[in-house]
């Protein structure tokens, strides 16, 4: 039997992405992103839906001719249905079910937060795919989250934030230091070269699995208003020592509470999920747990771990196989539960 050939489509936030998968191997993986965001420092959603109006058809010609593949050729459609920004994905939902009905193939619609952990499938997303039950540390702009997956789609949020994400966190003191906008990977790249240790933040304490990132926030925004008045370059002085200490910081939340829930439910097996698994430092910190808690650890190629086509590619592949298809009276949905 052949495999069946599938276009991902993706555009949940503000990258429009198109990816075509035959079985797990990912074929084309092409992603539009939108930089109008960054003189306002966030993603704006009504600009948003307009840039990905404009991507989509050009983003997903290249799919095909980056895979060699031709319309005739696909098996089914699946599509980011939601959790996101409603306009954004109300962009890609039409056009897949538009396409779909031109085509005469199956429509496929796939969770968000689902794809971002069953991106670890794809074939060459790691030498080997987790096993289940595994541990998956789902952390981004939007969402932070850690997920025992039983199987592939029986899964289970054990902790989540109650307020910011952690990527939000990033983003957002990030702003508070006058860096541009994701200030995620700027933070990241310039505590490369800083002291994580020159500077401590208050840290959250909570008795589960949840997470709070919002007082972390507060606490470096306090900080750097007592520095700045006795010295107005605080910032540009320190600014290596300073984005090195709060990684540190989001870092320690995020993997005490994951070491917590691996020791409570005796499991192994971890992985790590969405944009913020491409830090350098939460890949250092659970590389390190190899030896020091005999894991297994899963860590996504960088371009899976931004929001990207191919992950959903791999979640309507699975689905295709289940015979799990959706109607063209389906509509997307900001929230969306796994």
């Amino acid at each position: 039997m052949n495999e069946p050939i599938i276009l991902g489509i993706e555009s949940s936030c503000d990258d429009t992405s198109a990816a075509i998968i035959n079985g797990n191997k990912i074929l084309s993986n092409i992603a539009a992103n939108q930089t109008v965001h960054q003189e306002y420092g966030g993603v704006v959603p009504e600009l948003a839906s307009r840039a990905h109006q404009q991507n989509i058809i050009p983003v997903v010609e290249k799919s095909f001719t980056k895979a060699n593949i031709q319309q005739k050729d696909i098996s089914a459609i699946g599509f980011t249905r939601g959790p996101g920004l409603l306009g954004s994905l109300l962009v890609g939902t039409s056009f897949a079910k538009s396409l779909a009905m031109s085509l005469d193939v199956p429509l496929i619609e796939v969770n968000h937060l689902q794809a971002h952990i069953l991106c670890h499938f794809i074939e060459d997303a790691n030498p080997m795919p987790p096993k289940f039950p595994f541990l998956c540390l789902t952390v981004s702009g939007g969402h932070t989250m850690i997920v025992l997956v039983k199987d592939y789609f029986d899964m289970e949020i054990i902790g989540k934030t109650i307020d910011d994400a952690a990527g939000e966190a990033f983003d957002k003191i990030g702003k508070i230091m006058g860096l541009d906008y994701p200030a995620g990977p700027i933070i990241d790249k310039l505590a490369k070269l800083g002291n994580p240790d020159a500077f401590t933040f208050g840290k959250p304490k909570l008795e589960n699995y949840d997470y709070s990132f919002s007082g972390i926030k507060t606490s470096v925004l306090y900080f750097l208003q007592k520095q700045l008045k006795e010295n107005p370059n605080f910032i540009q002085e320190n600014v290596e020592n300073l984005c090195a200490s709060v990684q540190k910081t989001i870092i320690d939340v995020l993997m005490k509470k994951l070491e917590k829930a691996a020791k409570d439910y005796d499991v192994k097996e971890v992985a790590i999920a969405g944009g913020v698994s491409a830090n350098s430092g939460l890949r250092e910190a659970m590389q390190n747990n190899v030896e020091k808690l005999g894991w297994n650890v899963y860590i996504p190629k960088f371009e899976y771990t931004t929001d990207n086509a191919a992950m959903i590619a791999m979640v309507a592949k699975l689905k295709f196989e289940r015979g799990e298809f959706t109607d063209l009276r389906t509509s997307a949905t900001a929230r969306y539960d796994m």
